[in-house]
């Protein structure tokens, strides 16, 4: 009822004055909008009005921040193709155009997954379909015996830290993505006690470190990167 009263002055106004009623959208009673600057109610706002990355929806940067494929299910995709133990994720959003695969500037998920006899893998994941993209097995540029010694004690040091637990990465991953979108996940075999080390980036863009416990995968800030 206030809002047609204050609707109805403005008009009457306007007319006694010769001149021309500004459109207001006043809120009342009945919880019409409430008056812009513009002249503009703010229902009538559309998407494209707000300047990019102030409603958290950089388009350049959503992938990134927001990849449709999450950590796990990237992981679990990757196990599908691979089968073994995954030990890391990372998305990869950078130029890597030495690494073999002729995937310059596309971002990516790249799994790394130990398998049953030793062997590491690199399976990169797509973050928007969830597929597959690509996947290779990890050799150093000169193999000789002490590489693969080198290569069995890394893959003893990781079945060994993961005894310590059942927390998978996949199951890492979930617990840690209540505090942001989960941008890396990697296995710490060097700590006291082995955890899983993962990232995650808020949609302001702010980056926070995370510890996982193996046992319990309960999640703790990682106040060591706080030096760093």
């Amino acid at each position: 009822m206030k809002r047609n009263i204050v609707i109805a002055t403005i008009a009457a106004a306007a007319l006694v004055g010769g001149g021309t009623a500004t459109a207001l959208a006043v809120t009342g009673d009945d919880g019409a909008p409430s008056p812009r600057s513009d002249g503009r109610a703010a229902s009538e706002v559309r998407d494209d009005d707000v300047p990019a990355g102030e409603d958290g929806r950089d388009d350049d940067a959503g992938e990134v921040k927001s990849p449709r494929t999450t950590a796990a299910d990237a992981l679990t995709a990757a196990l599908r193709h691979t089968p073994g133990t995954a030990v890391s994720a990372e998305l990869d959003d950078e130029d890597d155009e030495d690494d073999g695969d002729n995937r310059a500037d596309v971002l990516t998920w790249d799994i790394g997954i130990l398998d049953s006899a030793g062997d590491w893998h690199s399976v990169h994941v797509d973050p928007g379909t969830g597929k597959v993209l690509s996947s290779h097995t990890e050799h150093d540029d000169d193999t000789d015996d002490t590489d693969d010694a080198d290569d069995a004690d890394d893959a003893a040091r990781v079945r060994a830290a993961l005894k310590s637990g059942s927390t998978s990465a996949a199951e890492a991953a979930k617990a840690v993505a209540a505090q942001g979108t989960v941008t890396s996940i990697d296995l710490d075999e060097d700590a006291g006690s082995p955890v899983w080390e993962a990232e995650t980036r808020a949609r302001s863009g702010t980056e926070h470190d995370w510890l996982v416990d193996l046992g319990t995968a309960r999640v703790t800030p990682d106040r060591s990167s706080d030096d760093d």
